[in-house]
């Protein structure tokens, strides 16, 4: 797996990223933050990342167990305010579509709960080593 982010335009933030055979995706930093909000920033694929696990995960197990469900909707909400101190919070709300039981609904809110990455974000352990280098990767 490899991942390359080359910054897109000499002067800006917008960076293009390049995954394995994937079209290009792109990322940039909020205006606040001298970006032009052309693309999903940082925090916003971290958030991202959490959701589509979330959703993968329950429509995978819910076709393996041949549950009624036609789709989800996942809304996340971010409170970065306290950010600095250590404290990041995501609100996600889990809309689950199809003519699912009680019982069918609450169990797949436990599937979403331990989806990979919510796991590695609550309780992973990340090491990093960043390394530098001059000209492109």
């Amino acid at each position: 797996m490899s991942i390359l982010i080359e910054t897109e335009r000499e002067g800006t933030l917008r960076q293009r990223i390049v995954f394995n055979d994937h079209e290009a995706l792109y990322a940039d930093a909020p205006i606040s933050a001298g970006g032009e909000e052309s693309a999903p920033d940082p925090h916003d694929y971290f958030d991202i990342s959490l959701a589509t696990c979330k959703a993968l995960t329950v429509v995978m197990y819910a076709r393996k167990k041949e549950m009624p469900l036609d789709g989800v909707s996942i809304r996340v909400t971010r409170d970065s305010s306290d950010e600095r101190d250590g404290h990041y919070r995501l609100q996600v709300d889990i809309g689950l579509i199809g003519d699912l039981s009680a019982q069918a609904r609450d169990r797949l809110l436990e599937v979403a709960e331990q989806c990979p990455i919510h796991r590695l974000m609550t309780s992973g352990q990340i090491d990093i080593d960043t390394r530098a280098h001059l000209g492109g990767a």
